[in-house]
């Protein structure tokens, strides 16, 4: 069962026209959106439209009248200028790859000193209506643009814990914790196809991405109380520099922590480096957790680490990412 925020639901947008100049020009735009069914309120200067009517009105703004003034905002948001309305349009393709869970995984492995497997990371793969691969990166950021970013995570976090039935081992599954209003309501489909594939819940990592963009602590930490409490257990992403980190892995415990990569290339040559990256694995054992290096190419990489008292490792010097077989 979706809610409004789970799935993308159509963008209408409220537009303001300010000037006398412009709202001239009005009695014709509606005329024209009341027929084509587009129109979906209007008050004074202010019409409220459906997003199919955008390009089209766009396209009139910009050759007819001072688009200068002219603003939008879209879900009761703040008034943005209408020149960046484009943005959210050329970003609309985002909501089909939500509403055909176009998604499937790669795993890459997670290493011990000795280099024997103890998990795989699952990273989320994207195709388009023809089924040609969409790079990560792009995908989040249209996301993120048109406000899908709950649906997007939602949906990779359902079909990561279906996949990793076919993976064998523990995994570790990428999730944005902002994405997340309530975990009771968020996490509970999460949580019980967990339970119908019969996988002891301690195979199950959750990973916090963007670990570094979370203001509300407390928040974070309801989230992974719950997911502690059902018996998953739960990592930091790209862990590194600063004051902040290092109270924030003591403030949340995390059974693993992820030093990031830029502080592990080349972290043997680099003294700098080395300070953050010893850091972190202070603050990691101080809460009992596991630390864990990511990003590791060069062998001499790997040998300071662990010497250091790194646990676990991963990176291309281990495997790339691949699909999961069957």
């Amino acid at each position: 069962m979706f809610c409004n925020i789970c799935k993308p639901q159509a963008i209408e947008f409220e537009i303001e026209f300010s000037t006398p100049g412009n709202e001239r020009h009005l009695p014709s735009i509606r005329r024209y959106l009341n027929e084509a069914g587009l129109l979906v309120r209007e008050e004074g200067s202010r019409l409220t439209v459906r997003e199919a009517a955008m390009k089209g009105l766009l396209d009139y703004m910009d050759q007819h009248m001072d688009t200068a003034p002219i603003r939008f905002r879209i879900g009761g948001e703040e008034w943005r200028p209408i020149g960046e309305a484009t943005s959210l349009l050329d970003a609309q393709w985002i909501d089909g790859v939500i509403d055909r869970e176009a998604v499937h995984f790669h795993i890459q492995p997670i290493v011990d000193g000795n280099e024997n497997l103890h998990a795989y990371e699952m990273l989320a793969r994207f195709q388009d209506e023809q089924g040609e691969l969409l790079a990560p990166f792009p995908v989040f950021e249209a996301a993120k643009t048109r406000n899908r970013l709950y649906a997007l995570d939602r949906v990779c976090r359902i079909h990561a814990v279906r996949q990793a039935g076919k993976v064998g081992s523990r995994v570790f599954i990428n999730f944005i914790p902002t994405s997340i209003y309530s975990p009771e309501h968020c996490l509970q489909t999460t949580v019980r196809i967990a339970r119908e594939l019969g996988i002891d819940p301690s195979r199950f990592v959750f990973e916090v991405v963007e670990t570094e963009q979370v203001n509300d602590l407390g928040h974070l930490k309801r989230i992974l109380d719950f997911y502690r409490e059902r018996g998953f257990r739960y990592a930091l992403d790209d862990i590194g520099a600063g004051f902040n980190t290092v109270e924030t892995i003591r403030e949340l415990k995390p059974y693993y922590t992820k030093l990031d990569r830029q502080y592990v290339t080349g972290v043997h040559l680099d003294p700098q480096k080395q300070i953050v990256a010893l850091d972190v694995l202070e603050a990691t054992r101080s809460t009992g957790g596991v630390p864990l290096a990511e990003g590791i190419e060069d062998e001499a990489e790997f040998r300071w680490l662990k010497d250091a008292g790194f646990e676990l490792f991963q990176g291309y010097l281990f495997g790339k990412p691949r699909p999961i077989a069957g």
